[in-house]
Order: C-alpha cells, then structure tokens, then sequence
C-alpha cells in the first residue's frame, strides 16, 4: 500500500499548534505529489462537471484528480465524503472518517 498526498494537503494541515518535527516525520514515509499545470487543468474540469466552485473546492479537486490517475484500487479517507464522492466518481473507495 502506499500513502499519496497533493503537496497542497501540506499546506492545509498546518496551523500553530502543529508539530513540525512530527509532520515532518510522517511525510517522510509518504508520496507527495506536485501540482503541476495539467493536474490544474484537469482539477478545473472536475468542478466544472460538478458544478462546484473553485473558490471552496479547489483543493479537494486536486486531490480528487490525483486520486482518480493512482493504480487501482485506489482508496480515500476524508472527512468530507459526499463531496469527494462527487469529484472522485465511482473508481475511487472513498471511506469517511
């Protein structure tokens, strides 16, 4: 099994009362992917066929655009399951938590 994030969740995870040791340590042993143009584009696409706006789901999007291009079976844990279910279509498990 392996753990991929978008570089973006590094950013929307931190806030004051973070570790940075521990975080550090933890992404350590994780695949971080970059956004790159394409991955943009392709993100942009999701909202647009979801009717979702970027301005609140611009990084889910992204994180749903890397998920949907990972060798099956691709599993996702989040929080916000309805949403990801939209954007990720029915190749990617999501699980809430």
């Amino acid at each position: 099994m392996e753990i991929v994030i978008s570089a973006l969740t590094i950013i929307e995870a931190t806030h004051r009362k973070i570790d940075r040791a521990r975080l550090n340590w933890l992404l350590s042993g994780i695949r971080i992917e970059h956004v790159d143009e394409a991955t943009a584009r392709t993100a942009s696409a999701l909202l647009l066929d979801t009717g979702l706006h970027g301005h609140k789901y611009a990084l889910d999007a992204v994180v749903a655009e890397m998920a949907s291009r990972q060798p099956l079976p691709v599993v996702m844990l989040t929080s916000d399951a309805d949403d990801m279910s939209m954007l990720c279509g029915p190749t990617v498990r999501i699980i809430p938590i």
